[in-house]
């Protein structure tokens, strides 16, 4: 008979169905995903890549202000809004654009605040998606906020909170998972460890044997997952889910995964890490290795494909007729929708700008 403790503890090793050469492994707690839904995954795998390819392409064409990739992470990405239900939450990071539009928010919304709109650019309500946060981890207490009403409403929603692993060391993961923990609220905390904080190397962020094993200082079960096996992400998280919705309370699971790409367009990764140690990476992407054994177990056939790739390509196509032309923006919005009766420092400042347009257009 297991102990409490033991049962909060993580596998020792990362759950994975399919290997990095699309070999299937069987694990004793987790059964491979159907094949049809590993193909409906393939398809919005494809369409995830394709969408992280064509915004770091608007950046260099001046159409975007910043995008951090989640290229080579795509796995997370979809993995965590296939095992959702539509009335169901999800609260991303400022790189999980890939997961939000996979969520069904429109891409041209999806990567309206990163074209530095002052708004999120979606109807959070709408699709049940918060609002991006550039912060790291200020979400999670409001993901938790959300699952506990939920809760206390008598409503099965279930929240997934992603967060990355620079953002575990930050005060607010903290806070949320004892919140969760205490009121056992029905969320979810995935965290996408991909070895980075900016320039900061996972061993500079945390001593813990796993991010994993951060949950049972709070008493949460914590498991860990293969980030580039989107078979293993979708057992686990759809069990981890499973359970939050059951009434079991918080989980907290950790991806294992990799940052292929800078941390955004304004970051030059060759300062903090060799090119040597992204290499053996590149042989464990997600796409390649569902790829593989997709098209050994005959799921894969010449249709899927090439109805995977005109998805992906109407997806480009869409982001650029949308982000191309310039937008029109009125300043004085600015100071419109911030409190229901301006102060006087925003009418203040309201005016200042009035007059410097004033001024320019004279």
């Amino acid at each position: 008979m297991t102990t409490v403790s033991e049962q909060l503890l993580p596998s020792a090793e990362p759950v994975c169905l399919i290997d990095q050469n699309g070999v299937p492994h069987e694990n004793p707690s987790y059964e491979l995903p159907t094949r049809e839904r590993l193909v409906d995954g393939y398809t919005q795998l494809v369409k995830a890549r394709r969408f992280n390819d064509q915004a770091s392409a608007l950046v260099r064409q001046g159409r975007l202000a910043v995008y951090p990739s989640s290229y080579g992470q795509e796995a997370c990405q979809i993995a965590a809004t296939m095992v959702l239900r539509e009335d169901d939450w999800l609260f991303p990071t400022y790189r999980d654009s890939a997961a939000i539009m996979s969520r069904g928010v429109d891409p041209i919304e999806t990567l309206t605040l990163l074209r530095g709109d002052w708004h999120s650019g979606y109807d959070p309500y709408e699709h049940k998606v918060a609002p991006q946060s550039t912060p790291l981890a200020t979400q999670l207490p409001h993901a938790v906020g959300v699952a506990h009403a939920a809760r206390l409403k008598g409503e099965d929603t279930v929240v997934m909170a992603l967060v990355g692993d620079g953002g575990t060391s930050e005060g607010d993961f903290h806070e949320a998972l004892n919140f969760a923990a205490v009121f056992r609220a029905p969320v979810v905390f995935f965290v996408q460890n991909n070895e980075y904080a900016i320039s900061v190397p996972l061993a500079r962020q945390s001593a813990a044997p796993s991010l994993a094993h951060k949950g049972i200082g709070y008493g949460i079960p914590g498991e860990r997952a293969d980030g580039n096996d989107l078979a293993g992400l979708l057992a686990v998280l759809g069990k981890a889910v499973e359970k939050a919705r059951s009434g079991e309370g918080p989980q907290l699971i950790e991806a294992h995964t990799y940052r292929v790409q800078a941390h955004t367009n304004a970051d030059d990764a060759t300062r903090y890490r060799e090119d040597a140690e992204v290499a053996p990476w590149l042989d464990r992407d997600p796409i390649d290795r569902l790829t593989t054994y997709l098209s050994q177990n005959g799921g894969l056939d010449d249709e899927v494909r090439r109805g995977a790739e005109e998805n992906a390509v109407r997806i480009s196509e869409q982001l650029r007729s949308g982000l191309m032309p310039e937008p029109e923006v009125e300043p004085a919005e600015l100071f419109a929708y911030l409190y229901a009766e301006q102060t006087q420092q925003l009418r203040e400042q309201a005016a200042f700008l009035h007059d410097e347009l004033a001024r320019e257009e004279a």
